[in-house]
């Protein structure tokens, strides 16, 4: 048989544990290689992310950031307070009736009077007399128609005499006794008796119309002499006395009359106010009104608004309203002045917002809002009521519309902006 060689590879031992080695150099290399591409894109991506900050900064800085907040609900009623003056219910000046001198006056300033109260009495001679005389030609026309009556009945009976004796000559005549010329002689003084009778009954009615105006002229002068006598028209405090005893009183013919007295009605009182027109469809009668005075801190006097002039005033652009408050106790002084305190109910929904939210521009009043897309509104407004630090809006936003707090003049419709809500913290 052939004889079989085999060949045995010889390796060294130095290149058995070379190779190892070169697999470490390499992991080395690759790791390396990675570490710095890792590096390399960290630092990339840093920059990007670095320059898009810059980027969305610079965009934040160019657009505005502005203060919003929702505005305020208004109330349902609203307080009212406008000055008023204080008047007496009823106020009137005392004027004599009968010319004469005070003999006696009973009321001075102050005094409270009932109804029907004696003030002053004035000494009248000269009304006496003429009273005095008024009764003579009372009596005197009474006897003139007592005079006419008796005349009448002797009128009638010499009319039945007549009667009766032409009744005869006409028998007679148609006799042909007599003559008919003195049978129309007897008829004719038959005719003028019945005249005469009916001048007389007349005569009465005469009399009798003058017995009546003498005594109305009697009445008359007796009622003026009740006015020597001046009594209180109503109950009331005498607020002035314009005489004393001994004055010569007039009361007006033939000279100018003169003021004795003024009263004033104050258990009840008038307060006259006037309302702004923005106010006058709400000013109804009925409504509650309160009032405060500087000389009773603290207190409030409750009345009513009882009617109005139902005109605006042309000059002031108000409305006339009065208000009745009771006073019993006489607290309260007509002349006075007062603050009247109205609560009146809103006319029409309403919200509140800070003055500085408003902006005064040439085509009226503007609120900015944000709206869709944080975009800025300005909307026309009416405004109502100022409450110092913040106004009361009436028409043109809603409650959820977010206010620009404090814009800038230069604010424009339509430029986007950075809402913050205004009560946010800041940073």
């Amino acid at each position: 048989m052939p004889e079989t060689t085999t060949t045995a590879k010889y390796i060294e031992p130095g290149s058995a544990r070379q190779f190892p080695r070169v697999l470490k150099v390499v992991l080395v290399l690759l790791i390396t290689v990675l570490v710095v591409v890792a590096v390399i894109v960290w630092g990339i991506d840093a920059r990007l992310k670095t320059a898009a900050a810059v980027k969305q900064e610079t965009l934040d800085l160019a657009t505005p950031t502005v203060a919003v907040a929702h505005p305020k609900m208004g109330a349902l009623q609203n307080e009212v307070v406008l000055p008023g003056n204080i008047q007496a219910f009823i106020d009137a000046p005392i004027f004599a009736r009968a010319s004469g001198y005070l003999k006696k006056w009973n009321a001075d300033i102050g005094a409270r009077v009932k109804a029907g109260q004696t003030l002053a009495e004035i000494d009248a001679p000269e009304l006496d007399q003429q009273v005095r005389q008024a009764q003579s030609a009372v009596e005197q026309a009474k006897a003139a128609v007592d005079q006419t009556l008796a005349n009448l009945v002797q009128g009638k009976a010499n009319a039945e005499l007549a009667r009766v004796t032409a009744q005869r000559w006409s028998n007679l005549v148609a006799k042909g006794v007599v003559s008919r010329q003195e049978n129309d002689q007897y008829q004719a003084q038959y005719q003028a008796q019945v005249a005469n009778v009916d001048a007389l009954e007349k005569a009465i009615a005469a009399a009798r119309g003058n017995v009546g105006s003498a005594e109305a002229n009697l009445s008359r002068l007796q009622e003026m002499r009740g006015f020597e006598t001046v009594k209180a028209p109503f109950d009331g405090v005498i607020t002035a006395r314009n005489t004393d005893i001994g004055a010569l009183v007039n009361a007006g013919m033939g000279g100018p009359a003169q003021e004795l007295f003024h009263i004033a009605a104050t258990s009840k009182l008038r307060v006259f106010l006037n309302v702004p027109e923005i106010y006058s469809q709400s000013a109804v009668p009925g409504i509650p009104a309160e009032l405060t005075l500087s000389e009773f801190p603290g207190r409030r006097f409750h009345g009513k608004l009882v009617r109005t002039a139902d005109s605006m005033d042309s000059g002031t652009r108000t409305l006339l309203t009065e208000v009745d408050v009771e006073n019993p106790a006489g607290e309260l002084k007509p002349g006075s002045y007062a603050e009247v305190h109205l609560t009146i109910p809103a006319g029409a929904p309403s919200v509140i917002v800070p003055v500085g939210a408003i902006l005064f521009r040439s085509e009226g009043l503007r609120l900015g809002l944000v709206r869709d897309g944080n975009k800025v509104a300005l909307v026309p407004v009416i405004l109502g009521k100022d409450y110092g630090t913040e106004v009361e809006v009436l028409s043109g936003i809603r409650p959820e519309d977010w206010v620009i707090m404090n814009p800038a003049d230069s604010l424009t419709a339509g430029s986007v902006v950075r809402p913050v809500p205004a009560d946010a913290p800041r940073k």
